[in-house]
């Protein structure tokens, strides 16, 4: 009996050994597994993670790349698009000498353009960088050796002069100081009137203040209009005018001694007639005409060649309707032979003989246009609404030369008149031929 216990304890102890290294075996085979499979998880986890952001990085670079893309805009009289700037345009302005444009952005320059490029395949500009702030308006001095802004943070006028170097390049140095703060609203515009004897600037609530060179205020003036829709200076020097929520546009002239000290602002005259507030207005290059956009859905022509000091008011010359939408502007080129008005993002040109609409150009920018004018020898019409300037051959002026020279001409009574008006006819249509031959 003793030997069959021994052996069956032995077997007992055997079989619970093998139990224990059983169960010991077990559970280190299971613990990788569960470590394993939260690897697993983590790894799946992570894989979504990822993948979630790798998503979320495309959606940002298309994203980006959506805003970097230009609006594309094509137009048989389209002469070309003026591409630099890497934020919107909220403003332009040739230079009296007709060189050159400037334009400014929200991107914290303002580039100078070469209007001789402007027929050419490369486009030459050179850049002013406004430090630690970006510039709204942009205004050239009446010698195109300098430029005013208007700084969007800093809400005061900043001078640049223009350094030219040997090569023809210019460089820019800012004043030592700015001018001081003044207004109390945002701007609508700002000017330097051609004489150089004073600076403007015009804000949205009533106010237009009038400044020496030197930043000091010469006078303050109240509008009386609620509010200023746009403020500026005529090209002759001599007026201020506004228009803004009531149907007129004000003018005063800015009165100086011979001596070349300022004297007064006086009220020159009014242009009534709109039943509704009026968003914009322009002048000729002499001063002469005058043309108004309202919200009243028309534009108007005037002669303002009258002695306003013998009580004579502006002529209404004609009224036609048009598209007029809350970002309306209006220009009229030097010669005063054409009118173009924008809405949103649509350009209209008009002859300012008919007041017929002779082009449109639709979606020309990607956003509103903010800025609409001529350069100052009439050939070409120039926009800017988002990162890109469209310059569009006056061809409306092209044709307006040429019926008034012919009607001229048949009225000519000397052989020299004849062929200078015929010359004139000769430079119009050659103009116009190359337009639209080249686009072929």
């Amino acid at each position: 009996m003793e030997p069959f216990a021994v052996l069956a304890l032995s077997l007992l102890l055997g079989a619970l050994i093998f139990l224990i290294s059983a169960a010991v075996t077990g559970s280190r085979r299971t613990r990788p597994q569960e470590s394993s499979s939260s690897d697993e998880d983590n790894k799946v986890s992570n894989g979504v993670s990822e993948r979630n952001t790798a998503s979320k990085k495309q959606k940002l670079q298309r994203s980006r790349k959506e805003k970097l893309q230009q609006h594309v805009f094509t137009h048989p009289v389209l002469a070309t698009a003026l591409k630099g700037h890497s934020g919107n345009i909220s403003c332009l302005d040739f230079s009296s000498n007709g060189k050159y444009l400037a334009s400014c952005a929200d991107d914290r320059t303002v580039r100078i353009w070469s209007t001789k490029d402007f027929l050419e395949r490369d486009h030459r500009c050179v850049r002013a960088n406004v430090e630690l702030d970006h510039a709204t308006h942009v205004c050239f001095s009446p010698d195109s050796r300098a430029f005013i802004t208007w700084l969007a943070n800093e809400e005061t006028i900043r001078v640049f002069k223009m350094i030219k170097k040997d090569e023809g390049s210019f460089t820019f140095s800012a004043a030592p100081e700015d001018f001081p703060k003044k207004h109390k609203a945002p701007i609508v515009n700002i000017g330097i009137a051609e004489t150089g004897k004073f600076i403007m600037s015009a804000s949205s609530d009533t106010t237009i203040l009038i400044w020496d060179l030197k930043g000091e205020v010469l006078a303050t003036i109240n509008t009386n209009q609620m509010n200023n829709a746009f403020a500026t200076v005529s090209p002759c020097g001599r007026f201020v005018a506004s228009c803004g929520f009531t149907p007129d546009v004000k003018v005063w002239e800015v009165c100086f001694t011979k001596s070349g000290e300022f004297r007064e602002v006086t009220r020159a005259f009014d242009l009534k007639g709109h039943s509704a507030g009026v968003y914009s207005f322009a002048f000729s290059n002499d001063s002469r005409r005058m043309a108004t956009v309202s919200k009243d859905g028309t534009w108007k022509l005037w002669d303002t060649d009258v002695e306003y000091k013998q009580q004579q008011d502006p002529y209404l010359l004609f009224t036609m309707k048009c598209d007029a939408s809350d970002c309306c502007r209006i220009a009229l080129s030097p010669d005063a032979r054409v009118v173009a008005i924008s809405s949103g993002s649509n350009i209209t040109v008009h002859s300012a003989k008919t007041g017929r609409q002779e082009e449109e150009f639709l979606n020309v920018h990607g956003e509103e246009i903010a800025g609409l004018a001529f350069d100052i020898n009439s050939r070409f019409l120039v926009s800017c609404g988002d990162r890109a300037i469209r310059v569009f051959h006056n061809v409306v002026g092209y044709r307006a030369v040429i019926e008034e020279m012919e009607g001229r001409l048949k009225k000519a009574t000397t052989d020299a008149m004849r062929e200078r008006l015929q010359q004139q006819i000769d430079v119009a249509q050659s103009a116009l031929e190359a337009v639209y031959t080249k686009k072929e």
